[in-house]
C-alpha cells in the first residue's frame, strides 16, 4: 500500500502521523511524507511592499518549518517499520499533494483536517476539502 502523508507540522498534521506509526499496514506498505511550502500569503520579491531580503527570510523559515515536520514524520514512520521517502515542495499545497498523489501513485491520502491558520482557510480555502473532492484515490482526514 502507498500512503501519502501531507504535513505541515500542525496538531492535526501530528495525528495524522500518529494514526499512520499505530496501525498495522500490510507488509511492504510505502510512506511518502510531503509538506508543501506555499507563499501565497506573501508579497512577491521585488515587490515594493518587502524587500528581496525578507522575502528570502520568510521563504527560509517556512522551508526550515517544513524540514522540521518532514524530519519527526520520517523518525516516528520509520520507527514503526515502514518504508519512508519524502519530499519538500514549493507551491500551492491542495495542487501538490493532488499532483503528487497521482504521479507517484497513492492507494490512500492522509492529512490533517486543520492546518496553521484559520485566516489561511478563510482567504484560500481548505486544502483538506479541496483534496478530498478531487484525489484520484481515497482520502483520510484526521482531527
Amino acid at each position: 500500500m502507498k500512503i501519502l502523508l501531507a504535513t505541515d507540522g500542525s496538531k492535526c498534521s501530528e495525528a495524522a502521523l500518529q494514526s499512520i506509526a499505530a496501525r498495522p499496514w500490510p507488509e511492504g506498505s510505502e510512506v511518502k511524507v510531503l509538506s508543501v511550502v506555499e507563499l501565497h500569503l506573501a508579497p512577491t520579491p521585488g515587490s515594493w511592499l518587502v524587500p528581496d531580503s525578507h522575502y528570502l527570510k520568510l521563504l527560509h523559515e517556512l522551508q526550515e518549518r517544513a524540514r522540521v515536520a518532514v524530519e519527526r514524520a520520517e523518525t516516528v514512520l520509520k520507527a514503526a517499520a515502514l518504508q519512508v521517502s519524502s519530499d519538500i515542495i514549493i507551491g500551492n499545497a491542495k495542487t501538490t499533494i493532488l499532483k503528487q498523489a497521482e504521479e507517484w501513485p497513492a492507494d490512500l491520502i492522509v492529512l490533517g483536517s486543520h492546518g496553521h491558520g484559520v485566516l489561511e482557510r478563510i482567504l484560500i480555502g481548505s486544502v483538506s476539502q479541496a483534496v478530498m473532492a478531487q484525489a484520484h484515490c481515497s482520502v483520510e482526514l484526521i482531527r
